[in-house]
C-alpha cells in the first residue's frame, strides 16, 4: 500500500489535533509535523516536501497570517506542490480555493467519510496516472518514437451568431470581455469590439486560462496585461490606453494572475 505524509497547518491547536485524530484512522496517511501560522507552516513544507498539506484558510488569529496567499509561495520554492486539502469552517471560500487549484475542500469539524472520500479521490488519480504511464510506455516500446503521430492542439475558435450571421474570433486574439448589461462587448487585440448577445456570466462559464474574471464587468486575457497596479486597483492593456479595473470581490483571481507570471520564465528586479 502506497503511503502518504502530510502535515497540517492551522491556527487553532484543538483543530490540529481533531485532523490528526481523523487522518490517523488511514493507515496510508502519515503525520509529519503541524505549524500555527504561515511562516512555521512553509518552512515545514519546504523541508519534509510531504503528500498532503491540511491547510486552514480563513484563521481565527489573523496573526497567523494563513490564506490561500500560502499556495502561492509554495510555487516559488517547489516544481511539484503537495497536494492542497483546504479545512475550514466556511462554504463561501470554495470557488476562490477551486480556483487556486486546490486538490479538495472539506469543512470543519472533519469526519472519517470525509478524508474516506478524499482518500480515495486520490487512489483514483494515482490509478490513472499509473495507467498512462503503462500505456506510454508499451507505445514506446511497440512504435519506434518518429512513427508515434503528433497530435496538434487545434487553437479555440470563438463564433459569435446573430440571425444567420456567423463571426469566428480566434480566442488568442480577444484581449478583454465587457458587460454590457445583458450582451457582452468582446475587445480584440487589434482595438475592434464585437457584441455578443449572451451575458458575462455566460464567457466566464465556458472560457479557462488565460481567461479569467477580474470585475463584475470585465474578463481579461492574462496575455494582454502589461501591468497590474494594486494601488489603483487597475490592469493594463498591451499596446492601449485601456485601464480595466478589479474589484475587492475578484482580488483573489489577481493574485492569481500575479502566481501564474511568477511561476513563469520570470525575473523581478
Amino acid at each position: 500500500m502506497k503511503r502518504y505524509s502530510y502535515i497540517i497547518v492551522d491556527d487553532d491547536a484543538e483543530s490540529i489535533l481533531k485532523t490528526k485524530t481523523i487522518a490517523e484512522g488511514f493507515s496510508e496517511l502519515t503525520f509529519v509535523a503541524s505549524a500555527t501560522n504561515y511562516q512555521n507552516g512553509l518552512h515545514l513544507v519546504l523541508e519534509h516536501k510531504p503528500s498532503f498539506i491540511f491547510l486552514e484558510i480563513d484563521p481565527e488569529d489573523l496573526s497567523s497570517n494563513l490564506s490561500l496567499a500560502f499556495i502561492n509561495e509554495l510555487y516559488r520554492y517547489l516544481a511539484v506542490i503537495p497536494k492542497i486539502i483546504v479545512t475550514t469552517t466556511k462554504k463561501a471560500l470554495a470557488f476562490d480555493a477551486l480556483q487556486y487549484g486546490v486538490f479538495d475542500y472539506l469543512l470543519k469539524p472533519l469526519t472519517h467519510i470525509d478524508l474516506l472520500k478524499t482518500t480515495l479521490k486520490l487512489e483514483k488519480v494515482v490509478l490513472a496516472t499509473n495507467t498512462v504511464q503503462i500505456v506510454n510506455e508499451v507505445v514506446s516500446v511497440a512504435i519506434p518514437q518518429a512513427e508515434v503521430p503528433q497530435v496538434v492542439e487545434k487553437p479555440l475558435i470563438i463564433c459569435i451568431k446573430s440571425y444567420g450571421d456567423y463571426r469566428y474570433l480566434n480566442a488568442a486574439d480577444i484581449a478583454y470581455f465587457q458587460a454590457d448589461n445583458n450582451s457582452t462587448d468582446i475587445y480584440l487585440n487589434t482595438g475592434e469590439m464585437i457584441t455578443a448577445f449572451k451575458t458575462l456570466k455566460h464567457f466566464e462559464s465556458i472560457l479557462s486560462h488565460p481567461f479569467i474574471r477580474i470585475h463584475n464587468s470585465y474578463i481579461i486575457n492574462q496575455n494582454y496585461i502589461a501591468r497590474i497596479h494594486n494601488g489603483n486597483s487597475v490592469c493594463y492593456i498591451k499596446n492601449s490606453p485601456k485601464k480595466i479595473p478589479f474589484s475587492k470581490t475578484y482580488k483573489s483571481n489577481v493574485d492569481i494572475i500575479i502566481a501564474n507570471f511568477a511561476a513563469g520564465n520570470y525575473i523581478e528586479v
